[in-house]
């Protein structure tokens, strides 16, 4: 029998009808009810313990006798927020959690990257004993068992040994009817769970633990330790798969002891853990031997009898690895070296050659050059972008007459193959014709067939398209094998990886090329290759927005924030910099800052910001055109700057920014920042300290500058609606 979760019938009362008074009444007891952090309660340790992964949380369960606690939060929302940066570091409350073997779910990420160049974990700011990734990977995995498809935090759930829910506390409308569920979680159980004398055993011993606390200790050790320790850690890791010691065996691939690094690998060649496969495809980065390589990919293989993710990686290695593609990379990029594409024909020129073609091929009925000639020209006009637009007498619609000279293109494409023409003309009409009109099959089959007859001299539109055509095919015939989950094989991600190498030399390629390359080699797992290509895309387009946002978050994941930052500081530095270069550089600091505030680096976030500014302000001097989108961000970056007063509670200071930020954009004023905090979220805060403080004057300049925006930017965001039910709802069975 679940637990309920009390009305507060009265409170809530009280709460409508002062806001149907006042409607900031209620906005400040919002405040009061869940109120925020300070900076220097962000710094405080979080003393909840949370298990790394699901899976470690039920052998320990098993182990202790213990119920899981399942504690879910969302970034942004106030009373998740509450609970995050107030109520899991109060030593009193984390106390009700000891009982329990709790996890952590929230979708947010709060560092870059969950480990450094060396292997070492980098925990998160806002929950302590977990990776990022690791309370974003368990969030799916909660949602399938428990949540009922509903999203929604904070949120506590019981979980007994049986795997049935005890009970699961969510819209409370105050905190202590959840803690009180919790207290009665354990105390109503049926005698207390046996104690787990972890002390006794030794370092080496703990390496078959999934506990947290052992799993710390053990990779404790085996930084401080000697050369000797280190090896009995790997030792016991070979000779306990089982309890999946992927993180011990993360420092070992990323040390610098070739020895431990090639017993790390031997462990993970034998791994059965589904923790392994994330390490098994960063080991396989490192150069090795070709026969350590095969070995992991065949470890790959093995797990991926019960691992989807596992077999796509060991085809994904096997096909980068391979040669075998219908196109020849080297004899494309040696043909299209310093070639320029031909100039685009205008409307006359186009409807002059489809005219000849018609008299030829009338001329000439036998003819299938002439018959080619004709598909061609019908094609050349079909795509020209000024047929879609002009409307023909008798005809419903510009549409639909670039579909009828689709069709007038296939229909001299199909014969001149009957008179006998033959190669990749013949195919690549044909493919981009169906592909207009819609037979995806027929397209996908010619692109196919051109490709394995086209010359590398082939540099125009045409021949682009025909490319592209061929790796879409091929992408869509590898995600859908992976959605139906079968095999595929390896030579498709040869395909596509040499056709894009391809595209990326074609006078024609873009940023959005090289963009959904990189995005496809990410999607696969393969990150060294996806690394390469993008930096060979920003080379060739470094002005590009698609590739820059891509820079940023490959950046963040292996050099981290400081890396992030250098990185592009180095870039304008180089000779001949894009004049756009700066207001990417601002947009990039605004992104450390945030990551800064989330670790409680105040004084770091604070000087990033600063930087920002000083980026946008040069991006307006060399391109004046860039001020509105610059001003925005540059409001967003004071904004952030008053948020983190608030939190010192230098409310004054918080003010004046805030005054500023809305006078450098007001529209940006609702706009959420990477922490899904608005400039108006903050100024609710603020306002509402004022209030406390009873500084009045303050106060009224505030709510004077918030009664000044449009009200729809004051209005609650999506997720903090009252919803069907409000927050007053409960769930109970």
């Amino acid at each position: 029998m679940m637990t309920q979760i009390p009305h507060k019938r009265a409170l809530l009362a009280a709460l409508f009808f002062a806001a149907a008074c006042d409607p900031s009444v209620a906005q400040t007891a919002r405040e009061r009810m869940w109120p925020a952090a300070t900076a220097a309660g962000w710094k405080k340790p979080v003393l909840i313990k949370f298990q790394r992964t699901w899976e470690d949380a039920l052998a320990v369960s098993k182990e202790t006798r213990r119920p899981i606690l399942i504690c879910i939060n969302m970034d942004g929302e106030i009373a998740s927020e509450h609970y995050a940066g107030v109520r899991y570091r109060e030593p009193a409350k984390a106390k009700l959690y000891d009982p329990y073997v709790c996890v952590i779910a929230s979708v947010y990420r709060h560092t870059p990257r969950d480990y450094d160049e060396h292997g070492h974990r980098v925990l998160c700011p806002r929950f302590g004993s977990v990776t990022c990734g690791e309370h974003i990977a368990i969030e799916p995995i909660l949602y399938e068992k428990f949540f009922d498809g509903k999203r929604i935090a904070p949120r506590h759930i019981m979980v007994e040994l049986d795997g049935k829910e005890a009970y699961d506390v969510y819209y409370a409308f105050d905190t202590d009817s959840v803690f009180k569920a919790i207290d009665e979680g354990m105390s109503k159980r049926n005698g207390p769970p046996p104690i787990i004398v972890r002390g006794d055993r030794t370092i080496v011993e703990r390496v078959a633990s999934r506990d947290l606390d052992d799993r710390k200790a053990v990779e404790k050790a085996y930084t401080k330790g000697d050369a000797a320790l280190r090896r009995r850690l790997l030792e016991a890791a070979l000779q306990n798969a089982v309890a999946a010691p992927d993180d011990l065996l993360r420092l070992a691939i990323f040390g610098f002891e070739p020895d431990l690094s090639r017993l790390a690998r031997q462990a993970l060649s034998s791994s059965t853990s589904a923790g392994s496969i994330d390490v098994i495809n960063e080991a396989l980065r490192v150069p090795m031997g070709v026969k350590e390589r095969e070995s992991l990919i065949a470890a790959l293989g093995r797990l991926g009898k019960s691992s989807r993710r596992a077999r796509t990686l060991a085809v994904v290695h096997k096909g980068l690895a391979s040669k075998a593609s219908g196109l020849d990379v080297g004899s494309w990029s040696s043909a299209l070296a310093g070639s320029e594409y031909p100039a685009p024909a205008d409307r006359a020129r186009i409807e002059s050659r489809l005219e000849a073609g018609d008299k030829a091929s009338r001329k000439r009925p036998a003819d299938p050059n002439a018959k080619l000639e004709l598909a061609e020209a019908s094609l050349a006009l079909a795509l020209d972008p000024e047929t879609a637009r002009t409307r023909i007498v008798g005809v419903r619609s510009a549409q639909s007459y670039a579909r009828l000279m689709f069709e007038d293109a296939r229909t001299a494409a199909l014969e001149a193959e009957r008179l006998g023409a033959k190669g990749w003309r013949v195919d690549s009409t044909l493919a981009i014709a169906s592909k207009h009109l819609g037979d995806r099959t027929e397209a996908d089959k010619r692109a196919e067939a051109a490709i394995k007859s086209m010359p590398a001299r082939a540099n125009g539109k045409k021949a682009l398209t025909t490319l592209e055509l061929f790796a879409a095919a091929r992408q869509r015939a590898i995600v859908g094998a992976w959605r139906r989950k079968q095999d595929w094989a390896p030579n498709w991600v040869t395909d596509v990886h040499s056709t894009y190498a391809v595209i990326a030399r074609h006078p024609l390629g873009t940023a959005t090329h090289a963009a959904n390359h990189y995005d496809f080699l990410v999607w696969l797992g393969a990150k060294g290759k996806a690394a390469r290509c993008l930096n060979q895309g920003l080379t060739k387009f470094p002005e590009s927005w698609v590739l820059h946002d891509r820079l940023r978050s490959m950046l963040l994941k292996d050099k981290g924030i400081a890396g992030l930052e250098e990185t592009y500081e180095a870039m304008l530095k180089k000779p001949g910099a894009s004049p756009t270069l700066s207001w990417f550089a601002g947009y990039t600091s605004i992104v450390a800052a945030e990551f800064h505030r989330r670790a409680g680096s105040d004084a770091d976030a604070i000087a990033a910001y600063n930087r920002a500014v000083a980026h946008y302000e040069q991006a307006i001097k060399a391109k004046p055109g860039s001020k509105p989108s610059a001003d925005h961000y540059i409001a967003l970056a004071i904004a952030g700057k008053a948020r983190l007063a608030f939190e010192r509670t230098d409310n004054e200071l918080a003010l004046d920014l805030l005054l500023a930020s809305f006078a450098r954009k007001a529209s940006a004023a609702a706009t959420l920042d990477g922490l899904s905090l608005s400039p108006v979220d903050t100024a609710k805060m603020v306002l509402a300290a004022l209030r406390q403080e009873k500084r009045d004057g303050l106060a009224e300049e505030l709510q004077a500058a918030l009664g000044k925006l449009d009200p729809k930017m004051l209005e609650l965001p999506a997720y903090e609606g009252q919803g069907r039910r409000g927050r007053n709802a409960r769930r109970g069975r």
